[in-house]
């Protein structure tokens, strides 16, 4: 049985908490709170990146990025007409699988307000073969929110955001629920910033908006930031589950933190990652590697953005990513923040990662 122990009220609060791209408001009021105990200064910019600050005894620089924004929605229109329910359509921000959404609970927020509303989905015996086998599109998505169409209509406007409603629990020796993509590694990186005191060099904690729309926030810290040394926290694929093959699993449950040796968007700089798994050896800490074929994270974000620059990246392991019952092992979880702080307490500005 696990016996990790972590702050599991800040990783639920941060979960449940909404944040789509580009309107992480309520997130990034979390990590501004969390921020004022463990770092030296704190600022933001216009894209609503934070920038939390540990002042080091150098002037070389390790930037650590995780991002804030979830997948979510935006209203594109109110269909209806008088005397009829009204229902909301949706436009996808960020990627969805549709089959995952039918008979969800959903929250439209509005100017007013947070709205309840429900996606539905007809009784398959109501369906004919080709509805059944027809593979549903966002554009198929409608909320129903239980109102006739006249207070849908002047209550939820176009550009209103919708996220997911799900609840973070325990779950045996996981934990599961929405966003955990990717505030599990912002909870990771907020957890290393605690235990970190004087460091060696200066940290960046970056707490990154709409990673899930282009890895956007990463590449303007990239420039505005310009670290010497990048380090980026997201989750990765864990298919090892019934259906896969073991090669295909990428990563898997319980075995440790992963280290990323390439995804579609990054190669990392073999240096870094030698460096990583060389700290996690000699700190005992259970670690995997990650070679995952399809997917980014904001390690590219930094990669090239203000010149080549070193960068590497630690991953959580995670079942069932981009719905809402995505699930992480707490073993994991807490070898991230491990390996984190370990990597980061230990950096003194002399490691050589060019070539």
């Amino acid at each position: 049985m696990s016996t990790a122990s972590f702050d599991l009220d800040l990783l639920t609060e941060l979960t449940e908490t909404s944040g789509v791209p580009g309107y992480e408001d309520r997130i990034r009021e979390l990590v501004l709170q969390e921020f004022d105990d463990s770092v030296d200064r704190v600022r933001t910019d216009a894209m609503g990146n934070v920038v939390g600050t540990l002042e080091g005894g150098s002037d070389y620089s390790v930037a650590v990025a995780a991002h804030m924004d979830e997948i979510g929605f935006m209203v594109r229109h109110v269909r209806g007409e008088e005397d009829e329910f009204g229902f909301v359509e949706l436009d996808a921000l960020g990627g969805w699988d549709a089959r995952v959404l039918k008979a969800q609970r959903v929250t439209i927020h509005t100017e007013d307000g947070d709205l309840p509303g429900v996606i539905g989905s007809p009784p398959p015996h109501t369906l004919d073969e080709e509805e059944r086998e027809k593979t549903p599109e966002v554009d198929d998505v409608a909320v129903d929110v239980g109102l006739p169409y006249e207070e849908v209509a002047e209550r939820v406007s176009p550009g209103d955001l919708v996220t997911m409603d799900q609840s973070t629990e325990r779950v045996g020796e996981t934990i599961t629920g929405k966003a955990l993509d990717d505030r599990v590694c912002l909870f990771a990186m907020l957890e290393a910033a605690r235990r970190i005191e004087d460091p060696d060099v200066t940290i960046h904690f970056c707490a990154t908006v709409q990673e899930e729309v282009g890895l956007r926030g990463a590449r303007a810290l990239g420039v505005d930031v310009d670290p010497d040394l990048a380090i980026a926290l997201d989750v990765t694929v864990a298919n090892d589950v019934p259906g896969f093959e073991d090669g295909d699993h990428v990563t898997d449950l319980g075995e440790g933190t992963a280290i990323k040796l390439k995804d579609s968007s990054v190669i990392t700089n073999p240096k870094v990652h030698r460096r990583l798994k060389a700290v996690a050896e000699d700190e005992g800490i259970d670690y995997q590697h990650e070679i995952l074929p399809a997917g980014g994270t904001d390690t590219a974000g930094f990669q090239f953005s203000a010149g080549a620059k070193p960068v590497g990246a630690i991953s959580v392991p995670t079942r069932y990513l981009h719905t809402v019952t995505e699930a992480a092992h707490v073993d994991d979880v807490a070898a991230t923040i491990d390996l984190l702080a370990a990597f980061l307490e230990s950096e003194d500005g002399e490691h050589e990662y060019t070539f």
